[in-house]
């Protein structure tokens, strides 16, 4: 279908250039099947609904439309950016679940988080978080974020990084998303620390991996029962 939109496109385009002074009525403009205005927009309603952290982008490339069309879209639906859908899920589900740190210093918003167990958040990679000459996010930006996910996870009042072992893997540029994702590997060790694996992702490729050995206050809830059951 690529191939016959771009011969249609370039004979147009040959015959404008070879006669155009002749009034010749042409339909040179190849548009793709699209949906009508109203199908569109409660489909894109039910996508957002279903996947709130989906991008303009990704929509505008599903729906075979502009970007501007897509937040003209969601103007008129009252679907807000997807920062403010990623800050309100955020702050509805899990500002009264992280015990270790007040939410809003969690570096990224979180957006799934399951104590003791795993936990998610995404980051945003502005032009604050990159180097002027190259675009390229700084990594104390991509640290940052995964440490602060490790203390989130922890299921205590008090929880501090006691050793990282971090890889940078790929370069993060401006305007990517990076999703983290934490994983409790071993909730109390021989020195009575719990260890945390975080790996970034931008577009569902590793960028960052990280291990961190978190000291806690207590012992993790789920460890203490099975002491006291034996």
């Amino acid at each position: 279908m690529n191939a016959r939109i771009s011969l249609h496109s370039f004979s147009c385009l040959f015959i404008l250039l070879l006669v155009p002074s002749h009034n010749f009525s042409i339909n040179c403009v190849v548009y793709p099947m699209r949906l009508r205005k109203k199908e569109r927009q409660q489909l894109l309603k039910e996508t957002i609904e279903e996947n709130p952290f989906v991008t303009d982008e990704e929509l505008a490339e599903k729906f075979s439309v502009s970007i501007q069309t897509i937040r003209l879209d969601r103007l008129e639906l009252s679907i807000p950016e997807l920062r403010e859908r990623i800050k309100d899920v955020a702050k509805k589900n899990f500002s009264e679940q992280v015990r270790s740190l007040p939410i809003d210093e969690v570096i990224g918003e979180i957006i799934d988080i399951d104590l003791d167990e795993r936990a998610i958040s995404i980051l945003e990679i502005t032009k604050n978080h990159v180097f002027k000459r190259n675009s390229i996010a700084r990594g104390h930006h991509l640290f940052a974020q995964a440490n602060s996910l490790a203390v989130a996870v922890i299921d205590d009042e008090l929880a501090l990084t006691a050793k990282a072992n971090i890889r940078f893997i790929h370069p993060v540029k401006e305007g990517d998303r990076v999703i983290a994702k934490a994983k409790v590997v071993n909730r109390m060790d021989e020195k009575g620390r719990t260890l945390v694996e975080v790996n970034s992702y931008v577009n569902q490729k590793l960028v960052f991996t990280g291990e961190f050995y978190m000291y806690r206050s207590n012992k993790p809830l789920k460890e203490s029962q099975n002491e006291n059951s034996h």
